[in-house]
């Protein structure tokens, strides 16, 4: 029987998320604490590559799959997925809709540094007993998720040019 993942998904996306989430899990180390939580740039950059070049819903599956194998692995802490599924969600949309790089980069910023920044709030005062305001979420949450975008915007535009050179 064949998961259903599998089945709605060309072997290229299924194969091109793995290798996404992969890089994710690996970079997790990397990471800059601020207060409760700790921010990922280079999940930021995962997430704009993955809405820009496989769409909204690989995106999603990407952000949550990293998400969950960093929460496991002690490297995460729940506030990954807020700031990360809404970032993706937001810039394979923004990408989809717009079709160009830099509006899946400003729907990573949008979806992440502001959604999931307010998403997060709650669920840091359930979880971590968090006691702060709302913008201690939204300044490193934008600020990080901005970094990681212009990385994604880079890596996309060379990726880009390479291909226009073949």
């Amino acid at each position: 029987m064949e998961n259903s993942l599998v089945k709605s998904l060309p072997l290229r996306k299924v194969v091109a998320v793995g290798l996404l989430v992969a890089l994710g899990v690996v970079a997790a180390p990397f990471s800059i604490p601020v207060g409760v939580a700790k921010v990922y740039p280079v999940q930021h950059a995962i997430n704009v590559l993955a809405g820009a070049m496989l769409g909204p819903g690989p995106a999603v599956i990407a952000a949550l799959l990293t998400s969950t194998l960093r929460n496991l692995m002690g490297t995460g802490t729940p506030l990954a997925f807020p700031g990360s599924i809404f970032g993706a969600l937001l810039a394979g949309l923004a990408f989809r809709f717009l079709k160009k790089d830099y509006f899946a980069a400003a729907g990573e910023v949008v979806g992440t540094g502001l959604i999931g920044a307010l998403v997060a709030f709650p669920l840091a005062k359930w979880i971590l007993g968090f006691t702060g305001m709302a913008y201690f979420f939204i300044i490193p949450f934008t600020l990080s998720s901005l970094s990681g975008a212009i990385v994604g915007l880079i890596i996309l535009r060379l990726w880009q040019k390479s291909i226009d050179r073949d």
